[in-house]
């Protein structure tokens, strides 16, 4: 173990000694955040106010607490996953300059190794999402606080689960990487993909049936799901107390995508979360067999 703490002590030290990838993966959110509010709050609003029944009357602060649950929760579930990457990079900038092979002569094993670059990356992504959570709930305090502190444990525990997730998938993806052009690459494909096949920048419920269809098989799409459901459960819960019809209110859950649905069932929240967590085991297993079978295959 104390080779390990080691490890991902080093890890950690050199993420955060590389200014240039520190500041970009922690300014990135924050501006992603004054991006989505400036550009994006109007279009949603106006996109709520058209859906709303004309004998219906809401308050701003309500509407607008309703705009920034869903724009917080779709920069969560982003950078959850593309700052994972960015964190992640140091596996792959170990092997160009030639630092793992000096790690692997020493007597630490490699899937001690490959341990420490999984936990310091989750680290490092974890610090980050948290700060990016803590400037939208600064933001949301401002413009309309409907959450409970139940809300707020939750979003954390959301958070927690697609930070395991993003650092999973980025340490199988960088496994097979040995390049500063291939992380450019990869970088650039999952920043600019994964925020549409999630539903974070448009809801799954806005694309063809079809492509619902495809899209409910991925985990993405259930942990943008859940950061919906606990950024505005109590914008919804506001709503069902002021007199609104159920049926619109479930009408506006579908829209963005606090109700998500498998072939036509509703998903459940505890169903949501048992595949996630299952995803999350299932991507940390694939990586420790893959790191096992590169070790044996090198032998």
């Amino acid at each position: 173990m104390t080779g390990l703490g080691n490890l991902i002590k080093r890890n950690t030290k050199m993420y955060f000694k590389d200014k240039g990838i520190f500041f970009t993966s922690l300014i990135t959110p924050l501006i992603l955040l004054v991006l989505y509010a400036t550009f994006l709050a109007n279009v949603y609003k106006d996109s709520f106010m058209s859906a709303m029944p004309e004998f219906i009357q809401i308050s701003d602060e309500l509407i607008d607490a309703m705009v920034g649950g869903q724009l917080f929760s779709s920069l969560l579930a982003v950078c959850t996953v593309t700052v994972a990457f960015c964190s992640n990079m140091l596996m792959v900038q170990d092997k160009v300059t030639g630092a793992k092979k000096d790690l692997c002569v020493t007597p630490v094993k490699k899937s001690v190794l490959a341990l420490s670059y999984y936990v310091a990356t989750f680290i490092s992504t974890m610090i980050i999402c948290l700060a990016a959570l803590g400037a939208s709930l600064i933001y949301m305090y401002n413009i309309g606080w409907y959450m409970s502190a139940a809300d707020v444990g939750f979003i954390l525990l959301d958070v927690f689960l697609l930070v395991m997730f993003g650092t999973a998938l980025s340490s199988i993806i960088n496994l097979f990487l040995s390049s500063q052009g291939q992380i450019s690459a990869v970088g650039s494909i999952i920043s600019s993909c994964y925020g549409f096949i999630c539903g974070a920048y448009m809801p799954i419920a806005s694309f063809g049936s079809g492509l619902q269809k495809v899209l409910s098989f991925l985990p993405g799409t259930y942990g943008t799901s859940l950061l919906r459901n606990h950024a505005l459960r109590g914008v919804f819960a506001e709503m069902e107390s002021i007199g609104f019809p159920t049926e619109v209110v479930k009408g506006l859950k579908d829209s963005v995508d606090c109700n998500v649905y498998f072939f036509g069932n509703r998903v459940e929240i505890s169903s949501m979360y048992a595949f996630l967590a299952g995803t999350v085991a299932l991507l940390i297993a694939v990586y420790v067999l893959l790191n096992m079978f590169i070790k044996s295959k090198a032998k």
